[in-house]
């Protein structure tokens, strides 16, 4: 058993926050775990985590042992991935978690473009709008949309995002067209099931603010359903451009109010301030970046 082994059991057993989930990111066994944890207790001395049914929690000593082991992976790390860069091309998995609309349909095309370039990079994708904890959950980095409040990871702007209002012609002639925010009172909404308000901020054409909420028809989880359930003349909905913006050139889908400005969104990039930044994930990054720089294609039409 190598003392590299051992350290890196210890960070992914702190990370993970159970020995069962430092087995599934190790893809070892949980008895290799548990004898690699006691064998560094003991060529140590010392205790370094107190275990419990419920949880694993660290000692002062372990806390500290914790923090120095980080640094010392990632200079690893840093090193292994230099000398192997240098001899050659990027290689390897990057491990992203995606909100699934925006992942689907955008970050896709942009993961087989980037494949194409570098043909030895791999990649594991988890398309979801659950927000996961990708220290604990083994992710590299994660595409978020929206604002990062209180966040301890680290942001990279990948780009912006306007909100539409839209409906279908056929819901529109049958309820009428607003001509103001507070006429959409009288419609229906198409709501996304995560929003945490049910009212809407808006900027009017003078630069006056206001906010107005409409009684949900439907709540989804899933934007694509919310967009399709508008085309299908259910209700109005207000939605990133990325999700409907095909719809509206199609005329399958009609902006309402568009000299009115709905809340702007931001995606980014993110990953833990404790996880090694791989030179093929900062490659990555920086296609995004790159791929999307100043008016992304979505918000062009």
């Amino acid at each position: 058993m190598s003392k590299y082994e051992e350290i890196e059991t210890f960070v992914r057993v702190v990370e993970a926050g159970s020995i069962t989930g430092a087995a599934e990111q190790l893809h070892i066994a949980k008895s290799a775990v548990s004898r690699r944890l006691k064998e560094l207790e003991t060529r140590l001395g010392v205790q370094l985590m107190q275990r419990t049914t419920r949880k694993l929690s660290l000692t002062d000593t372990g806390e500290a042992l914790y923090q120095r082991s980080i640094s010392l992976l990632a200079d690893w790390a840093e090193t292994e991935s230099a000398t192997i860069n240098a001899q050659t091309a990027l290689a390897g998995i990057v491990r992203v978690a995606a909100p699934l609309s925006f992942g689907v349909a955008h970050l896709g095309p942009a993961i087989l473009d980037f494949m194409k370039v570098h043909p030895d990079v791999e990649f594991d994708i988890n398309f979801s709008d659950r927000k996961m904890d990708l220290v604990a959950d083994g992710m590299d980095l994660a595409i978020r949309i929206g604002d990062l409040p209180d966040s301890s990871l680290i942001a990279r702007k990948i780009a912006s995002i306007t909100m539409v209002a839209a409906a279908s012609r056929s819901y529109l002639e049958q309820h009428g067209y607003p001509e103001t925010p507070d006429d959409l009172k009288n419609l229906k909404e198409l709501r996304y099931g995560y929003r945490r308000t049910p009212s809407w901020k808006y900027r009017a054409p003078d630069q006056s603010e206001g906010q107005v909420e409409m009684a949900p028809r439907l709540l989804a989880t899933n934007g694509d359903f919310l967009r399709d359930a508008a085309v299908a003349g259910e209700g109005v909905i207000i939605e990133p451009r990325f999700i409907v913006y095909e719809h509206l050139e199609a005329g399958s889908l009609v902006e309402i109010l568009p000299d009115y400005e709905w809340p702007k969104l931001t995606a980014y990039a993110v990953y833990p301030p404790t996880r090694h930044l791989s030179a093929r994930v900062r490659t990555f990054v920086d296609f995004l970046v790159e791929r999307y720089r100043g008016t992304p294609y979505w918000e062009k039409g």
